[in-house]
């Protein structure tokens, strides 16, 4: 099975057919056997009629008891081997399933993380769960028709040429048989595929829309658009349980088929068996062969309709992963050295200068306007900034992401242990941890947390309150210890007093290092060796918070006002933290 550290390859985005090829090729020796295996156990299923046959001939004879008690013998031989065959044979098969599994799944996450800021603009948060947990799944199973698919490809050949030796018409009825069923389950497979592919694609849909409302809830409340919200979810969940009964009910008439179609076929060829046994064509002994050789056709044929099925389904889902894999990262033709050491950002739209070494805060009249400046400088999405005199484009993308950091105040939390959650790109020594804690002013965070900094988090950080979130971003970032940390209203769910210590200690902790800082908060502009002030998008004056204050009336403004949205800082975060205890 694949290793989960080794390499999965390079998959086949061709299309969905390819890529479950390429999945059966990334184990020839694996997929090999189990055809191998697959065949001999179906092979030796049709050789029990054909003992039986002789026995009933030569053995059911007086005076003959050796010969029946020798093919007796042959038989129960042959049924051990193959039920040790049938053991292999599954868990190879299990093996191959479980290999295209995690190697899918490997594939997938190693491609969202090239992906990186990329992946969101490309696919939603629902379409990529929908693939994690439902499509690798379904197309994993569909390479089953590696082992016993193959098998019933030579046992259904094997069978014929046996009929054909005892009575051509027989053999002619069989060789027709899976045509006719092909023909009568075709069309239904067919439309079964189309409407898979609509269900996958509404179901993803819907996953989009209960993360938004686990993670907007509360906002939702405040705004009064709840009911809105649970309307349009109550219709796309409607409209996913109609499009689910109709893949229901095409899918019941193909499984239905598969056990009706094999059922009659046997029927048939009984019939037509037992009438040449009355006309004295073939003998007793014949007549139960072909009825054994039928009963063992009953599993190929079956399965044909069920691989049929699977297949279809399996493309589906392989056609979704391969939809994924062919997103493109953001394009990096950087070829240009990298700063040797602390420089100037400069932002040529918005007329944003960074100095090296200083605390900058970016103050606008509306917040996106100064997020979209952090976006520009911090390489995610287009950009004319210069790094050093040296447009940030034009510099490896490893290189901006080595030394640049923007730490969203919405960034995403995995569920594990605290430690791990805030950890950088290496796990973090108790020593750093606190620092790290005490400068982003939570250390009453893990006080609160029954095993310390090894207490499980809840993945995106459900079992903390939103200053509590946004305080163990603030550590992860400090933990990674950037050469230029830019952050993005790191203290807008905290409390005055928290975000007086968070200012404070956050200045001391990156003392001698660029740091920009996103806030109208004059409690955190009264530490910022610089602030810059942004009007409709462009630098409209800088410098001191408080020269500024004195001296421009839009940032007065700016400022009064948040102060005073300041005042209930405290009781948000009380019910955040009331929330958490919940």
């Amino acid at each position: 099975m694949i290793d989960a550290y080794a390499d999965p390859g390079t998959p086949d985005t061709r299309g969905g057919w390819r890529y479950l090829w390429w999945l059966v090729l990334r184990q020839p020796g694996r997929s090999a056997a189990g055809a191998l295996l697959g065949s001999t156990w179906m092979v030796l299923l049709a050789a029990q009629p054909y003992m039986t046959a002789r026995a009933v001939d030569d053995g059911l004879v007086p005076g003959r008891l050796g010969v029946l008690a020798g093919w007796a013998g042959a038989m129960f031989v042959v049924g051990a081997v193959n039920a040790w065959l049938s053991i292999m044979r599954h868990r190879t098969m299990t093996r191959v399933r479980m290999d295209a599994n995690f190697r899918t799944v490997k594939v997938v996450v190693g491609h969202v993380t090239r992906l990186g800021a990329a992946l969101p603009r490309g696919a939603g948060a629902g379409e990529v769960v929908t693939i994690g947990v439902g499509d690798v799944q379904t197309l994993a199973q569909a390479l089953t028709v590696v082992g016993p698919g193959v098998g019933s490809v030579v046992v259904y050949a094997v069978v014929a040429g046996l009929l054909f030796t005892l009575s051509a018409p027989l053999a002619a009825v069989v060789l027709l048989g899976v045509p006719v069923v092909a023909l009568l389950t075709g069309p239904l497979t067919r439309r079964l595929q189309g409407a898979e592919g609509e269900y996958r694609e509404r179901q993803g849909v819907l996953t989009a829309r209960i993360a938004d409302l686990a993670g907007g809830l509360r906002v939702l409340n405040g705004l009064g658009g709840k009911g809105l919200f649970a309307d349009a979810f109550r219709a796309d969940s409607q409209r996913l349980r109609a499009q689910g009964y109709r893949v229901g009910a095409v899918a019941s008439w193909v499984q239905a088929l598969g056990v009706g179609l094999p059922t009659l076929f046997l029927a048939v060829v009984t019939w037509l068996a037992a009438r040449l046994a009355a006309q004295g064509s073939i003998t007793v002994g014949e007549l139960v062969s072909v009825y054994g050789y039928v009963a063992v056709l009953i599993g190929p044929v079956a399965f044909f309709v069920m691989m049929a099925y699977d297949l279809n389904r399996g493309v589906v889902a392989a056609r979704r992963v391969v939809g994924l894999l062919r997103l493109e990262p953001e394009p990096d033709e950087g070829g240009l050295p990298a700063p040797d050491g602390p420089a100037e950002l400069h932002d040529p739209a918005s007329g944003v200068r960074v100095p090296p070494g200083r605390l900058t805060v970016l103050a606008a009249t509306r917040p996106a306007e100064a997020a979209a400046v952090v976006d520009r400088l911090g390489r995610y999405g287009p950009t004319d900034a210069t790094w050093g005199g040296v447009r940030l484009d034009a510099v490896p993308l490893d290189a901006v992401r080595e030394r640049i950091l923007v730490a969203d105040n919405e960034a995403d939390l995995f569920a594990g242990p605290l430690r791990e959650v805030v950890a950088a790109a290496r796990p973090a020594d108790d020593a750093a941890l606190g620092r790290a804690l005490y400068a982003a002013a939570a250390e009453d965070v893990v006080r609160g947390l029954p095993e310390g900094p090894d207490s499980p988090v809840a993945g995106q950080g459900r079992s903390l309150s939103g200053g509590q979130r946004q305080r163990m971003r603030l550590v992860r970032a400090l933990l990674a210890d950037p050469e230029v940390l830019l952050a993005v209203e790191p203290t807008s769910a905290l409390d005055a007093h928290t975000e007086a210590t968070v200012a404070e200690r956050l200045r001391r902790a990156r003392e001698g290092r660029t740091t920009v800082v996103t806030s109208t908060s004059p409690l955190v502009l009264d530490h910022a060796d610089t602030v810059v002030f942004l009007a409709d998008g462009k630098v409209a004056a800088s410098g001191p918070h408080r020269l500024l204050l004195a001296k421009e009336p839009g940032y007065r403004a700016l400022v009064s006002r948040d102060t005073e949205d300041a005042k209930d800082r405290g009781a948000v975060d009380a019910v955040d933290a009331e929330e958490a205890v919940r």
